[in-house]
């Protein structure tokens, strides 16, 4: 029965992290465009960190639990990115096929790449300390400052969105300010509660049932913050809005490294317990993978992301088989 209840607190947590991403994007999303950045950039900077806000609460919650869940917090971050490749990607490209934006392949997925590497050398102690995390929030405060920057200079905004989005976006002058500032506050408060109950559920069930705290994180946990970043990808497949699903994915990933690992390791140093190379070797990979896919087309296929949604079934499957044995 208390395991029952478990599971019910954790399935509310992920609603609240589900309703608190909403509003926080949907405000940040409005501000964004009312001050001319382009969508892409939008969905690389602004969307991706909200979106990214339930895994950066979530694994601020486990580092700092007593005692400490390090793993469940690395598990977090390597399995949203895992997530976001191989399950929102690859999902939504069968649903339709995605542009991949040049932007994205020459600056962003490098970026991504450069990134994953260096989280790797970071582990190689099995621990991300305070200097390597204060490393990690420069990258992300330059990312964003520098993405945020060029944009406008190029005043790129108005062009890539609808007559109708810009209407949308713009219209309500300082009221539609307030209201996405309110939108902001109040997706943070929920999302910080949701994070709350997701991370104290996930380690009382991990617990219980003897599911080592890496695994709890690289599977439920990663797949539960990840559900922000899946619902609007599938939404902006829903209103043929494809343009930044690639953008908010990938700047998804980048803002898990050098974001949520930075500001957690910053907080407290973060101890590897129970990740493994082949989970590092799962997320380089299908960071590799994507890469190959930009570059070599300038979209990804319908087969191309049931190869991306293949992999990751593949890399699931395997997690469960290690928690049966």
């Amino acid at each position: 029965m208390d395991l029952l209840i478990e599971f019910g607190w954790l399935v509310f947590g992920l609603a609240l992290l589900f309703f608190g991403a909403e509003w926080l994007v949907k405000g940040s999303s409005d501000l964004a465009l009312k001050m001319g950045i382009s969508p892409l950039v939008v969905g690389l900077t602004v969307v991706a960190f909200g979106t990214s806000s339930p895994e950066l609460l979530a694994s601020l919650e486990a580092n700092m639990s007593q005692p400490p869940q390090g793993g469940l917090a690395l598990g977090n971050v390597i399995g949203s990115n895992i997530c976001n490749i191989g399950l929102v990607l690859g999902l939504t490209a069968l649903l339709r096929p995605l542009v991949v934006h040049k932007q994205v392949v020459r600056r962003d997925m490098p970026i991504l790449l450069v990134s994953s590497i260096l989280f790797i050398v970071f582990l190689r102690d099995g621990v991300i300390a305070r200097w390597e995390g204060a490393i990690f929030t420069a990258g992300v405060i330059t990312y964003t400052a520098v993405s945020l920057f060029l944009s406008k200079r190029e005043g790129k905004a108005s062009e890539e969105l609808s007559e109708e989005d810009v209407k949308e976006a713009l219209e309500g002058g300082a009221k539609k300010v307030f209201l996405s500032l309110g939108l902001i506050v109040v997706g943070l408060l929920v999302l910080i509660k949701g994070a709350d109950f997701l991370v104290n559920s996930g380690v009382n069930i991990a617990q219980t049932l003897g599911v080592p705290e890496a695994i709890i994180g690289l599977t439920m946990i990663a797949f539960g913050t990840s559900v922000p970043e899946l619902a609007t990808s599938v939404a902006a497949v829903r209103k043929g809005e494809v343009d930044i699903i690639t953008g908010n994915a990938i700047g998804s990933c980048v803002f898990n490294l050098l974001a949520v690992v930075g500001i957690v390791a910053l907080v407290s140093p973060i101890v590897s317990n129970g990740v493994s190379s082949v989970d590092l070797s799962m997320m380089i990979g299908i960071t590799l993978a994507v890469m190959i896919l930009g570059i070599w087309g300038s979209v990804i296929s319908r087969w191309q992301g049931g190869l991306l949604l293949i992999g990751y079934i593949g890399y699931s499957s395997y997690l469960a088989l290690q928690t049966v044995s």
